[in-house]
C-alpha cells in the first residue's frame, strides 16, 4: 500500500514542497524573529516569557530530542542514556531547564505512542517542573503543543499538572554593569510550512508532516539538509548581528553553533592556532577528533571576525547517541556535550566556553 501511495502521491507532494517548501528566506526569517521578540517584550506571557535574572543563575538548554515510539525509526533511542544522565546532573545542581522544541517527534508518531514509550524521560523532566524550573517551547515537529485542542489535556497527563508551552523566552542578564538580552526559540521562525497562521500550522503538524514521513519524502528542513543548515544558521546570525546587546539561542538545524561559528569551524581555528604555536599535543588531539568524525557541524560563509551573538544547541538525537546543549552559569556560557566514556558511563564535556559579557556590543 505504501509503494502504491508513494507512486500516486509523491509527484504531487514534491511539487507542493518545492512551491511552498521550507527553504529559508532571509527577509521572512528576520521579520518573524523580530515579531516574536517584540511580542515577548511588549506582551510577556502571551507568546513567550520575559525573565529578569540576577548575577546568580544556572540554566541548561537542550533541543530536538525527537522522542518517538521506541522502535528502530526512533532517533532518540540511542541518546536516551546520555539524556537521562544529563537530566539527573542538572536537576541535582538546580539548573533551570529550557527545552527548545521538537522534543517529541509528532510527524512520525501519535502523541500517545510517544507518551507510552518515554515515561523515564518525562519523569526526569517532571523533577524540574516540581522545582518550578522547567520551560517548554514548541518546534515544527511538535507544533501539536501549540495548536491541538487536546494538547493541554495531554500535557497534564504527562506532567501531572497544567503547563503552558511557549514559542520563545527572553532572559535579561546583567553583565559588567550593562544588560544582555538573550532570546531563545526553536528556530523554525520564517518557515513557510510551520510558522504561519493557526490553520497552516495545524495542517503541517496533523497532515502535511506525517504524510511526507509516511511517503518517506525528505521533509526539506535544515535538520536533514546540510546546505539548508548553513543557510538557515547564516540568516539567524545576520538577524542577531543587527541587534544591540542581544544574543540568540536556537535549535532546529541539529548543528551546534557557538559564538556564531559551528563547532567544526571553531575546531579548525584552534587547530590553526596550535600549528602556529607548534603545540603538538593539541594538534594530535584535534586531528584525531577530526579524523574520527567526532566534530559536528559544517563550514559557512561567516568570517572569523563574526559578532559573537548566535548560538545553536545542536540536538539530542545524534546517530552515535551523543547529545549537545548550552549552559549558562553566573556570567559564563558553554557549549556542552554528553557522551559515554570508554566504560559506557555518560559524561559531561565542555566543548566551548566564553564570558557572557563578551556577547555585549563593544
Amino acid at each position: 500500500m505504501r509503494k502504491l501511495l508513494q507512486k500516486l502521491l509523491s509527484p504531487w507532494v514534491i511539487k507542493l514542497a518545492n512551491r511552498y517548501g521550507t527553504r529559508p528566506d532571509s527577509a521572512r526569517v528576520h521579520d518573524s524573529l523580530t515579531a516574536l521578540y517584540e511580542s515577548i517584550r511588549l506582551q510577556p506571557g502571551k507568546r513567550g516569557q520575559l525573565i529578569k535574572l540576577t548575577d546568580q543563575y544556572r540554566i541548561v538548554v537542550f533541543s530536538d530530542q525527537h522522542r518517538g515510539d521506541g522502535t528502530l525509526k526512533d532517533d532518540f533511542v540511542l541518546a536516551e542514556p546520555n539524556y537521562l544522565a544529563a537530566m539527573e546532573y542538572y536537576n541535582v545542581h538546580e539548573y533551570l531547564y529550557c527545552n527548545l522544541g521538537d522534543s517529541e517527534e509528532l510527524w512520525e508518531n501519535l502523541v500517545l505512542e510517544v507518551i507510552n514509550h518515554n515515561k523515564a524521560t518525562f519523569e526526569a523532566e517532571k523533577l524540574f517542573l516540581k522545582r518550578n524550573a522547567y520551560i517548554k517551547l514548541f518546534g515544527n515537529h511538535d507544533l501539536y503543543w501549540d495548536n491541538d485542542p487536546l494538547a493541554g489535556f495531554m500535557l497534564q497527563r504527562i506532567f501531572g499538572q497544567k503547563i503552558k508551552v511557549f514559542e520563545g523566552i527572553v532572559f535579561e542578564i546583567p553583565a559588567s554593569g550593562r544588560q544582555l538580552s538573550l532570546f531563545l526559540t526553536h528556530g523554525h521562525q520564517g518557515d513557510l510550512q510551520s510558522d504561519g497562521n493557526w490553520f497552516s500550522k495545524w495542517f503541517v503538524s496533523t497532515i502535511w508532516g506525517p504524510l511526507q514521513s509516511f511517503l518517506k519524502i525528505n521533509p526539506n528542513t535544515p535538520a536533514y539538509d546540510n546546505q539548508l543548515k548553513s543557510a538557515h544558521n547564516q540568516f539567524m546570525y545576520e538577524w542577531t548581528a543587527k541587534q544591540s546587546n542581544l544574543a540568540l539561542i536556537t535549535g532546529h538545524t541539529h548543528q551546534p553553533v557557538f559564538n556564531s561559528l559551528t563547532h567544526l569551524e571553531r575546531t579548525y581555528i584552534r587547530l590553526d592556532k596550535a600549528r602556529k604555536e607548534r603545540d603538538q599535543e593539541t594538534i594530535q588531539k584535534l586531528e584525531a577528533a577530526l579524523l574520527a568524525g567526532n566534530i559536528s557541524g559544517d563550514t559557512s560563509p561567516r568570517l572569523k571576525a563574526s559578532k559573537n551573538t548566535y548560538f545553536n544547541t545542536g540536538c539530542c538525537c545524534f546517530s552515535d547517541g551523543d547529545i549537545t546543549g548550552i549552559e549558562l552559569e553566573n556570567g559564563i556560557i558553554r557549549l556542552i556535550e554528553w557522551k559515554k566514556n570508554s566504560t559506557g558511563v555518560p559524561q559531561r564535556i565542555v566543548l566551548e566556553e566564553a564570558a557572557i559579557e563578551s556577547l555585549l556590543d563593544n
